[in-house]
């Protein structure tokens, strides 16, 4: 389906060739300032063209709030946002019509809906995500007005080349605890200091050489996308079948291209023995409950315990590749598809502002699911609730 979300909601339209993308979102409180100054920055870091490391399709992804906004202030009716496609090619693609692109969604397409589109990925291309990114800024404008929130991601690896973390993973099956420190302390101005999006100098040049030399080779490379959420209320997530971490993997994986989604330890902490794993609750230096460490990645039982979210999404090389490759008609007969277009050589430095507005869609939504149960609660009678339902000790040992 093409909408995302309970309460605060999302609806997403257009293709890759289509005249224009963009999204509905329903949900968002009145009474927010909001411009498409607010919109932009975020669809400028995903746009295409950007650098030499993405795909020369020269789109500017410039965005126009349709309605729910007058005088630059939320109404808390739906949003609509559009942004044109000014650099269309169809015609790159009138190979397709015969042949299925191999590992691209031409083929499924066809065989679930009986047609497809004949130009591009149709709703499988990323240009789908424009209306995510959109949604994503204006849910993440809230978040961070209304709570404080930060969502930072980064290119944390590409091909064999990866942050010193991912290393640790591989090799010990732990993480340093300057991860962590690294986690409290990176911002989106760092992770886009280098075009790779990659925080680390190091590792970032060896990124570059891998995505530019995939490039001449007319080929394409994965890679990971870490993503951290801070100042993240206690309390979001919807067990038993909405657990936060669910529904960000939901989430994550809706991306196009994506293969994999680690959260907090991941499948390193399967190697764990329980003693190392468990994080013992502590007060804080601040005076705030917390954990000594967060091998849980901020949430337990599926419910966000204030602490840093963390996980990790693969992305597969990109299907579409600009070489001859091997493939068979719609009929049976064995051909070469020779691919045009224009393509990115590795996807990932363009998904980085992606993960951040998937996650932020997910934080809204479970937040204003919390804030109308706590709401909702507010209204009743006062009743002597049991000590044991409250986490308290009797009163008599209260003192």
């Amino acid at each position: 389906m093409s909408s995302f979300g309970k309460i605060y909601r999302v609806t997403t339209y257009g293709e890759s060739h289509c005249k224009g993308v963009g999204c509905i979102v329903d949900g968002v409180p009145p009474g927010m300032g909001l411009t498409e100054a607010d919109i932009q920055p975020q669809l400028s870091r995903r746009r295409p063209g950007q650098s030499k490391l993405t795909t020369p399709r020269d789109e500017k992804d410039k965005v126009t709030i349709m309605s729910g906004t007058e005088f630059g202030v939320t109404l808390g009716t739906p949003i609509g946002l559009t942004v044109p496609n000014l650099d269309q090619r169809p015609h790159d693609y009138s190979e397709t019509d015969v042949f299925p692109r191999p590992s691209h969604a031409d083929y499924t397409y066809l065989e679930k809906y009986g047609v497809k589109a004949s130009s591009g990925g149709g709703r499988a291309s990323a240009r789908e995500t424009i209306g995510r990114v959109a949604a994503g800024a204006i849910a993440e404008k809230y978040l961070k007005e209304a709570l404080g929130m930060d969502i930072v991601a980064f290119t944390s690896s590409v091909g064999k080349a990866s942050m010193s973390f991912i290393r640790d993973l591989q090799e010990n099956d732990t993480v340093k605890p300057e991860f962590y420190d690294f986690l409290n302390t990176i911002d989106r101005a760092t992770v886009d200091a280098d075009i790779t999006r990659c925080p680390d100098q190091e590792t970032a040049e060896k990124i570059k050489e891998v995505i530019l030399q995939k490039s001449a080779e007319n080929d394409s490379v994965g890679g990971t996308v870490t993503c951290v959420i801070r100042n993240c209320p206690v309390g979001l997530g919807e067990p038993c079948f909405d657990k936060l971490e669910a529904v960000l993997a939901h989430a994550m994986l809706s991306i196009p291209a994506t293969k994999g989604f680690e959260f907090g330890s991941g499948f390193s902490g399967t190697t764990m023995a329980g003693s190392q794993h468990n994080d013992a609750f502590v007060i804080k230096e601040c005076g705030k409950f917390g954990t000594k460490t967060n091998h849980s990645g901020g949430v337990q039982g599926g419910i966000t315990n204030g602490e840093n979210i963390y996980f990790r999404v693969a992305f597969k090389p990109a299907a579409t590749i600009s070489r001859d490759q091997e493939t068979t008609s719609y009929d049976g007969k064995v051909g070469t598809l020779a691919t045009r277009g224009r393509h990115d050589p590795s996807v990932v430095p363009r998904a980085v502002p992606i993960v951040e507005s998937m996650a932020a869609l997910v934080i809204m939504d479970m937040f204003l699911q919390q804030q109308a149960r706590r709401a909702a609660m507010s209204h009743l009678p006062a009743i002597d609730i049991h000590h044991s339902l409250l986490g308290k000790a009797p009163k008599d040992l209260a003192n």
